[in-house]
């Protein structure tokens, strides 16, 4: 089969992950589909939530020195953690990334799923990881870190669908060209002007910023209004169309 690369998966850290997985899932509309306990062994806790195919991950340190709680104090709990593809190889993948000077952090394999994450600092914004399930080329297939029976959280009655990461940087086309060499993916122009990477199920769109980071995240939504409402009721810092939780601008658009 032809080679593949989807976005799988988006990890947001939390000092917590109360109130914040509770605001996510009530403000969203989205189901809690396995909090997985082999994170533990990395000081951490999580939970994950299905947008259709794609899940969003939170993470929250459960002891002092994890990596997760590093990225906090370091970023002050301002972005996205890391960009999970899945893909046909993950080792090929890691292979091309290291040579061109992107290092391995860590690979982690449970059959039936193979990952390989890349090194923050390398990759610059947010860590990437790669990985492949056998059975699961599928998208509604088996994905075990998201637990047995994923899809049966999928809800489509408020969010309809994650379409869009946004990043930001300095210099966003040099880490537009520099994520696209990664993912090799071609840069191209959004509709905005801004450089982009577009994957068959979502695109990741590069805007001028101080640093390097994940800065937001777009979702497809049945009701604008109401979902800004539900985000406004919860205390969230709401402007225009968007607010900022779990340190991520979520943009909602009809």
């Amino acid at each position: 089969m032809a080679e593949y690369l989807r976005l799988r998966q988006i990890c947001l850290v939390a000092p917590h992950l109360e109130p914040v997985i509770s605001d996510i899932s009530e403000i969203m509309g989205l189901n809690v589909c396995y909090r997985d306990g082999n994170v533990a062994k990395y000081g951490l806790e999580n939970a994950l939530l299905p947008i259709d195919t794609i899940l969003l991950e939170v993470v929250a340190p459960i002891q002092p020195g994890t990596a997760a709680g590093r990225f906090l104090d370091k970023t002050g709990g301002r972005g996205g953690y890391m960009a999970i593809f899945c893909c046909d190889d993950p080792d090929a993948r890691g292979k091309h990334a290291n040579a061109i000077g992107v290092r391995t952090a860590n690979v982690i394999t449970h059959a039936p799923y193979h990952g390989v994450q890349l090194h923050p600092r390398d990759c610059r914004a947010a860590f990437i990881e790669f990985n492949h399930t056998d059975g699961s080329d599928d998208v509604l297939g088996p994905y075990p870190p998201a637990g047995p029976d994923w899809q049966k959280a999928i809800r489509k009655d408020v969010t309809l669908a994650l379409t869009e990461v946004e990043m930001q940087g300095p210099d966003p086309h040099g880490l537009a060209a520099h994520w696209g060499e990664i993912l090799e993916v071609p840069v191209s122009k959004g509709a905005s002007g801004e450089a982009e990477l577009k994957l068959p199920n979502a695109s990741f769109r590069f805007a001028k910023g101080a640093s390097d980071l994940m800065s937001g995240l777009t979702f497809k939504v049945a009701n604008v209004a109401k979902v800004r409402d539900a985000a406004k009721t919860k205390g969230c810092k709401v402007s225009n169309d968007a607010f900022d939780l779990c340190g991520v601008t979520f943009r909602l658009v009809a």
